[in-house]
């Protein structure tokens, strides 16, 4: 099979973190949401759904291919990727992992661009800016 990371490190390449916005859930790109679940929760599948959802939706295998491979028919396939996806969007549900990381990524970002700005703003209000964001991401740590 391919290499399981290619796909993963693209994505992050792309710099694609956005997931949600201030005024509720956006929409995102279906192979970068999935990216994500697999990335935070993968490991909670077993080795087996592990290696045929990475396979068919990180490693753009055929179904086909991937049956013929594992051993099982092409809707056992298509069923279990069906499932690992259900799986891993329960787990974003009552966690909130990517959510919680987009959050602290957006924060992170506000603060780099605070103390890179070309304009400079007073500094005892950059600063206040500076400390009520770290303070954000220190409660959603």
């Amino acid at each position: 099979m391919k290499n399981k990371h290619a796909c993963q490190e693209k994505i992050l390449d792309r710099r694609v973190f956005l997931l949600y916005d201030g005024l509720g859930e956006k929409p995102m790109d279906e192979l970068v949401e999935k990216t994500l679940l697999y990335d935070f929760y993968g490991e909670l599948l077993t080795e087996h759904q592990r290696s045929v959802y990475e396979a068919v939706v990180l490693n753009d295998y055929s179904i086909t291919e991937v049956a013929k491979d594992a051993g099982i028919s092409r809707q056992g396939v298509h069923d279990m990727i069906k499932r690992c996806g259900k799986i891993l969007e329960d787990y974003e549900s009552k966690l909130h992992l990517i959510e919680k990381f987009v959050h602290i990524r957006e924060n992170v970002d506000q603060i780099h661009e605070l103390t890179h700005m070309e304009h400079p703003m007073d500094e005892s209000t950059r600063m206040r800016q500076i400390e009520e964001i770290s303070s954000d991401i220190l409660e959603e740590l």
